[in-house]
């Protein structure tokens, strides 16, 4: 299994990279919100040599209009992972399942070449997702034992821990292999 963290302004722009193999970093939420720290973020982990990701954190509503400003904010680089953060908003709602489903789609439109996921809780896999689509793969978060999550689905990213950050694995067997899977898009 791959190891990996992800990133979002809370975090220092110049992460520890070693032993990593892939990272995720945090570039927009809603339709007004982007890291501030997006760009050293982006160079340090293409500096160490590590597939990126980045994900939009999703509201409810204007969903085409936050995938033009995800993609517009997100780098555009083929083999980078695209995800879409579906969990409770600041206010305590969230987007539906039908808004869940059309933003991966919508990324996806935009953003052929891209690995397009998503990126979401043990508890709204189980209780709140009604569709199952994920889109090109599933990153769930569900603290347990790296690479144990406990959902029956295929998952390809696995957040298993946020102390003292978010760390993740990947279910692909060498750096190579989740570098061509996110080149196949």
């Amino acid at each position: 299994m791959l190891h990996g963290i992800d990133v979002s302004a809370f975090q220092t722009s110049s992460f520890d990279t070693d032993g990593l193999s892939f990272v995720f970093i945090k570039a927009t939420e809603g339709r007004s919100y982007v890291n501030s720290k997006l760009t050293a973020q982006t160079k340090t982990a293409r500096d160490a040599g590590l597939v990126v990701g980045f994900y939009h954190f999703l509201w409810p509503g204007n969903l085409t209009a936050q995938a033009e400003y995800f993609v517009q904010h997100a780098p555009d680089r083929p083999g980078d992972v695209l995800a879409v953060d579906w969990e409770t908003t600041g206010d305590g709602t969230h987007a539906s399942n039908a808004e869940k489903d059309a933003f991966i789609r919508k990324v996806k439109q935009l953003r052929p070449d891209n690995r397009v996921i998503l990126y979401t809780n043990r508890d709204y896999w189980l209780n709140i997702d009604t569709t199952s689509y994920a889109g090109d793969g599933l990153w769930i978060a569900d603290y347990v034992s790296a690479g144990k999550p406990r959902i029956q689905a295929k998952w390809r990213f696995h957040q298993y821990t946020s102390d003292p950050l978010d760390r993740d694995v990947a279910d692909f067997s060498s750096k190579a292999a989740l570098r061509e899977w996110a080149a196949d898009a």
